[in-house]
């Protein structure tokens, strides 16, 4: 093999390398809060239940429970696991998909009192947000929503979604890593700054 067939091996060969680590690194994570503005928010017991009563037995959402447990007993809550019994509740939801079919939805929209659910306080604040970019190979989205809220008068006080996407043969695809992840971002520097969408690296 010659001299300059050897160096253009290395050179593909590096190039290689260099595109492999570009599309297995970590992509970011797009995160929007709401809050009241009250500060602090106060803590208490809070139990974590599913937006859809019917998921609360799952395996899956016993995954992503814990994973949103995690972070409020980190930040100062006593999580409960008595359905119903708790002044204050965590509702969580997941969506997942391929960035197609992502995509092809309307944009999502968060907001306490937002209209984006029959939930809210009247403040009627709001923003959207979607997943998806270029690229040939496919993605899968992951999106995580949590409102707190007071059980007593369904008040939402404090609301996020917090949104990624992994090629699908990522480690961080699989349902638990990203929800996990996405978790991390949505309660870092809780409760975050109300109505804008940030980049959680």
């Amino acid at each position: 093999m010659n001299a300059h067939v050897t160096r253009a091996c290395i050179i593909a060969m590096a190039a290689s390398l260099a595109a492999c680590s570009t599309g297995s690194r970590e992509r970011p994570v797009d995160v929007t809060r709401f809050h009241l503005g009250q500060q602090p928010i106060a803590r208490a017991q809070i139990a974590v239940e599913p937006i859809d009563p019917a998921a609360a037995g799952t395996i899956e959402f016993r995954s992503q429970a814990d994973a949103v447990a995690r972070q409020l007993t980190r930040l100062g809550w006593t999580v409960v696991n008595t359905v119903g019994q708790s002044e204050q509740v965590a509702t969580v939801h997941v969506e997942r998909g391929s960035r197609e079919s992502l995509r092809q939805r309307s944009p999502v929209t968060v907001g306490v009192g937002g209209g984006t659910g029959s939930y809210g306080s009247g403040v009627g604040l709001g923003v959207g947000f979607g997943l998806g970019g270029g690229g040939s190979r496919e993605m899968i989205g992951t999106l995580l929503e949590v409102r707190i809220k007071r059980r007593s008068d369904g008040t939402v006080f404090w609301e996020g979604r917090a949104a990624t996407e992994a090629r699908a043969d990522s480690p961080m695809a699989q349902p638990a890593a990203a929800v996990e992840k996405l978790a991390d971002a949505l309660f870092r520097d809780f409760p975050g700054e109300s109505g804008r969408t940030i980049r959680v690296e």
